[in-house]
């Protein structure tokens, strides 16, 4: 199970070496942020943000939106401190992903988020978005920001 997560690109790109659509996560603790990308790895979309709850629940909402997406692996922010530390956050995170891969088997990718949250805020702002749509929406749009970055990384061959 533990084979399944890892936290450098190399050996999720291994895992992956036919491509596929993947799911970003950005974990929050009332929210998970949800975002898409193409099987080509090319751009990340955000898609919506689901209520957290137990894992039951949670696993369910995730479990539809991967079978009907078709996603192959999963990309999941990991909450580090502005020093690379890890704290509660960190290790939350960890945890969830091990359940990931109990339940679904597809490989996942910790990805550092230190700033995923204020590079979304930003670009919301900058699309003229509404205080109140921007809370609404900015777990996913982080989740689109964390992806990127990771696909960033994957397509782009510097792993």
């Amino acid at each position: 199970m533990d084979a399944l997560i890892h936290e450098d690109a190399r050996g999720f790109a291994a895992a992956l070496a036919d491509g596929g659509v993947l799911l970003g996560l950005d974990l929050g603790t009332r929210t998970i942020g949800t975002a898409l990308c193409d099987a080509g790895w090319r751009f990340a979309t955000n898609h919506t943000t689901l209520p957290r709850s137990k894992w039951g629940k949670d696993r369910e909402a995730l479990a539809a939106l991967i079978t009907a997406r078709a996603v192959r692996g999963i990309v999941l922010g990991l909450p580090r401190n502005m020093d690379g530390s890890e704290g509660p956050r960190a290790q939350a995170s960890r945890a969830y992903a091990r359940n990931l891969a109990a339940a679904f088997g597809l490989p996942i990718l910790l990805w550092d988020e230190r700033w995923s949250t204020q590079a979304a805020e930003a670009a919301m702002i900058d699309q003229d978005m509404s205080r109140a749509k921007r809370a609404r929406a900015i777990d996913a749009h982080a989740a689109a920001v964390i992806l990127q970055g990771a696909i960033d990384r994957l397509a782009g061959g510097v792993l």
